[in-house]
């Protein structure tokens, strides 16, 4: 059978910035204390539209949204798209601290986790670096902070 079940979109949305989350009028709990992984289909990712990844905890009683991602803006997903699934898995049980999830999602569980966050566009930050021995100057100008733990210089 099939590793997942299929979640579709429950109406038309046209993407116009890159970043979206997409209502499934699927709600949780998954039951049976199921936990799941929420993932593109591989046809979604063919057609250049990016399914971030996310785990659904078996105690989410939210609605379960698909975040997703388009490299090049303005796309249309036709409402009933089956662009994403979830993958069910039984979480193993760790001693944790009491707390109710309750339905607020993408981690609204403790405080962000991302202290600084740097919009990279066509006009990428980049510093120049000026090499010198004895009478040969180089100007090097470097890519900062690609994320990658790579320095790019040209």
């Amino acid at each position: 059978g099939s590793a997942g079940v299929d979640l579709a979109t429950t109406h038309a949305v046209t993407l116009l910035d890159s970043m979206v989350h997409l209502p499934t009028g699927v709600h949780g709990p998954l039951g049976e204390g199921r936990s799941a992984l929420l993932l593109g289909r591989s046809s979604t990712t063919l057609a250049g539209l990016f399914v971030l990844p996310g785990v659904i905890d078996a105690d989410y009683t939210g609605e379960i949204k698909i975040m997703a991602w388009m490299p090049t803006l303005t796309c249309m997903i036709p409402q009933g798209a089956q662009i994403a699934q979830l993958v069910f898995f039984i979480a193993v049980q760790t001693p944790s601290v009491d707390n109710v999830r309750g339905n607020a999602g993408f981690g609204s569980t403790g405080p962000p986790q991302i202290c600084w966050a740097q919009q990279v566009s066509l006009t990428r930050p980049t510093c120049q670096c000026q090499l010198a021995w004895r009478d040969q100057h180089v100007t090097l100008t470097g890519l900062i902070d690609t994320g990658a733990n790579v320095t790019v210089i040209s």
